[in-house]
């Protein structure tokens, strides 16, 4: 479990926004707004619809402690309550559990988009979001690619931004994300894995590591093989651990995928960067499928969700496992502090 900030330390603002009506989100959604830890850690603005909220906590057998408002200049949260801001956007009534729908999605896309405005002018460090449903976003938005891509666009952001998988003790960063595997070999160059490395080095350094010890994964099998297997990990990978050390980032590597994932399990490393998405995602979740959280690092602020996605199989039961949404919070609730502390 991620730690709490005392008492006496800064609490920062996390902006969450409800993710899909149809799914498990709305019962998530309700847990961690009554979950008296959480809403001590951090300062929380959430955005969505009081009604779905409502369904969620009936689901779950919870009764969320919030102050509903009606406009996010009206939010002025303080650890212990949460601000709820009702768009008043959906009747869940219309909605039907586990069903991809434009409605579904369009309602967590003005969630998502009203939290990283909020956070955009300033009055919160970190977004957060309970779990999206892809499929309905894009029903609703059909250039909707990711939410990397939705979150630049959103933040008209020009930079390098990223995702990262994280349990408790380990993360996961990679170089390319939401690509066919066929694309993958032409972005392994030295420029875009020199990018994803110093963005891991330095997610993880704001995050709380003094210094990350990150492993850097092969993109062929058994790192190559020495050449046999082909040249990517001696050709490029290795120039980029080679210079990740040069700039003071304590890396290794490259070492086959298949093992490196042993050694950080037993403590060797801290986090590894592999080269697509499920050369690690595989080894994540089969971890800790119920307790991971992904980041995206590199935006002007933090922004975190649980790892798994929407769950339209289980949505409405009340038997979601609430450990990533959780740690998510927890996360995010970190961070903020962590900001909020760097700020002043």
């Amino acid at each position: 479990m991620l730690t709490t900030p005392t008492q006496s330390s800064p609490t920062g603002s996390v902006a969450l926004a409800m993710g899909c009506p149809a799914g498990i989100a709305p019962e998530l959604t309700a847990r961690v707004l009554a979950d008296e830890t959480i809403l001590r850690s951090a300062s929380i603005v959430v955005f969505g619809d009081s009604r779905v909220l409502s369904a969620g906590a009936r689901a779950a057998g919870v009764s969320p402690r919030i102050k509903v408002v009606n406009a996010a200049d009206e939010a002025s949260p303080t650890p212990g309550e949460a601000i709820f801001v009702d768009l008043g956007h959906l009747d869940p009534a219309i909605i039907p559990l586990g069903v991809t729908s434009e409605a579904a999605g369009r309602f967590a896309i003005e969630n998502f988009r009203s939290a990283i405005a909020h956070a955009a002018s300033g009055r919160a460090e970190v977004v957060a979001w309970s779990p999206f449903n892809k499929a309905a976003m894009r029903l609703a938005h059909p250039s909707y690619e990711d939410e990397i891509v939705f979150t630049a666009e959103e933040l008209h952001f020009k930079g390098a931004a990223s995702e990262f998988n994280i349990l408790s003790k380990l993360w996961n960063a990679r170089v390319t994300s939401h690509v066919p595997i066929g694309k993958v070999a032409p972005l392994i160059t030295f420029e875009n894995v020199m990018r994803g490395l110093r963005l891991t080095d330095r997610a993880m350094r704001e995050s709380g590591f003094a210094q990350p010890r990150i492993a850097v994964a092969g993109l062929n099998p058994h790192a190559g093989d020495g050449g046999n297997f082909g040249r990517e990990d001696i050709d490029v990978l290795e120039p980029v651990v080679e210079a990740g050390r040069r700039e003071g980032i304590a890396c290794e590597g490259p070492f086959p995928s298949d093992t490196v994932f042993v050694r950080a399990r037993k403590g060797d490393f801290d986090g590894v960067l592999t080269m697509y998405h499920d050369q690690g995602q595989i080894a994540m979740k089969l971890i800790g499928f119920e307790e991971g959280v992904t980041l995206l690092g590199g935006f002007p602020m933090p922004l975190i969700t649980p790892a798994h996605g929407s769950a339209y199989d289980i949505a409405g039961k009340g038997i979601a496992h609430p450990g990533a949404m959780v740690n998510a919070m927890m996360l995010a609730a970190k961070m903020a502090a962590a900001r909020c502390k760097a700020a002043s």
